[in-house]
């Protein structure tokens, strides 16, 4: 009998399962996959969004390495956070995407809760818009973070797109892309990128944002911003909320998703936020104890040492300063990167227009290779990006750029 049932028991498990298919690859994922496997000692790896240093190493904030020496001398404990989040870290995150001086936040109209990275509060904010908002629709720039849909359609949300990228400009399609907002229906949800669009590395001007604004405004649109790149595009954290402090003071009630895996190079840690301005205090309250609900059945309790390590280098003056100065080094190395792509370009005798180079800004720039040209570079010079053009400039260095430049020259001529 022992005999007959242990004969049985691998065949009925292997049956519960023997229908789910193969998932497919992440493209990202896919690509550094494909850069460990190549011998070449020249080898690059422009596919993945994380910060390099000029030695092509991860790099440590030296106002976060100090953050973590501060804490490890209190001998503090490993108690479970408030669902939410730790209140200290979010006041400071909002005090970073707000203002020092904002009103939303001095009159506790800002609901939050501390989020597992950018992903996690675009969740928490997709969960909430399907259980609360009337329209279930979100419309996405086009193109937009490829993890932007994914997101939102499991969080039961029908996604749309609205005009973004100007292809044969290399720029924001302004034009169509007010147009299309002029056609959305009303109460509807639009995404925006805070600033260092992901993946095309274009951003509106201010100029450009106060017409956006407007004519969102004018829709009656509900307005997510998603704010991954604060300080890491300009180098300055206060040009880089340019646009949620403008559609704040223009009478917008946004939600916000804040990441601090760029800006603070905290990838792992996994820390974010996510806020709703609301128009009282009383529906602020309301506010966030639905998201306290919503996040219970989810993960329970956010990253502890993500929130204490955000919080000292915000809240402690001396750290605060010298993070300043570390973004804004990080962010001034990637345009340099791109200047000395564009030199080096010329320099092979490339004839074609690269201004989209050092005119888009953040980690990420749309080359306008097109896949037949990247599968080349990928071929013949062991450089690995993905197959839409996009490379992260945070993985290009002063010992490399003149490698690409003529990989890509030799594709493109």
């Amino acid at each position: 009998m022992l005999r007959a049932l242990q004969a049985t028991t691998p065949l009925l498990s292997r049956s519960f399962w023997s229908h789910v298919p193969m998932g497919p690859p992440d493209p990202i994922i896919g690509v550094t996959e494909a850069f460990n496997r190549d011998t070449n000692p020249n080898k690059m790896n422009v596919g993945v969004g994380a910060y390099r240093d000029d030695s092509g190493k991860p790099f440590v904030l030296p106002s976060v390495r100090a953050a973590e020496e501060k804490l490890l001398s209190q001998n503090l404990n490993h108690e479970y956070l408030p669902t939410h989040g730790c209140p200290h870290f979010r006041q400071a995150a909002k005090i970073l995407a707000f203002g020092e001086d904002s009103v939303a936040v001095k009159e506790n109209l800002v609901a939050s809760a501390q989020s597992i990275s950018g992903t996690g509060g675009l969740r928490i904010g997709g969960m909430f818009l399907n259980k609360f908002h009337s329209s279930k629709q979100l419309y996405l720039p086009s193109p937009s973070w490829g993890n932007h849909t994914p997101i939102f359609k499991e969080s039961g949300l029908e996604i749309k797109s609205y005009s973004y990228y100007k292809k044969d400009t290399k720029s924001l399609d302004l034009e169509n892309m007010l147009a299309d907002i002029g056609k959305i229906e009303e109460g509807a949800t639009i995404l925006l990128h805070a600033c260092a669009h992901n993946p095309t590395g274009v951003d509106p001007t201010p100029e450009q944002w106060d017409q956006i604004s407007q004519a969102i405004k004018k829709r009656n649109l509900l307005v997510f911003i998603d704010m991954a790149y604060q300080g890491f595009a300009s180098g300055s954290v206060e040009k880089d909320a340019y646009a949620v402090r403008k559609f704040i003071a223009d009478g917008h009630r946004i939600l916000l998703s804040q990441s601090f895996a760029k800006n603070m190079g905290v990838y792992g840690q996994r820390c974010g936020a996510f806020s709703i301005v609301a128009e009282d205090a009383e529906s602020a309250a309301a506010i966030e104890s639905q998201l306290k609900i919503i996040i219970r059945p989810l993960y329970s309790s956010p990253a502890l040492t993500a929130a204490r390590l955000v919080t000292t280098v915000l809240t402690d003056h001396q750290l605060h300063k010298q993070w300043l100065i570390d973004v804004k080094g990080m962010a001034d190395r990637i345009i340099s990167m791109r200047s000395a792509l564009k030199a080096g370009l010329a320099r092979e005798g490339s004839v074609h227009n690269w201004d989209h180079l050092t005119n888009q800004i953040g980690m990420f720039c749309f080359t306008g290779m097109n896949p037949e040209q990247v599968e080349r570079l990928t071929r013949e010079f062991s450089v690995y990006l993905t197959k839409d053009g996009r490379i992260s400039v945070a993985g290009v260095s002063s010992k490399n750029v003149d490698y690409l430049a003529k990989g890509m020259h030799e594709v493109t001529k």
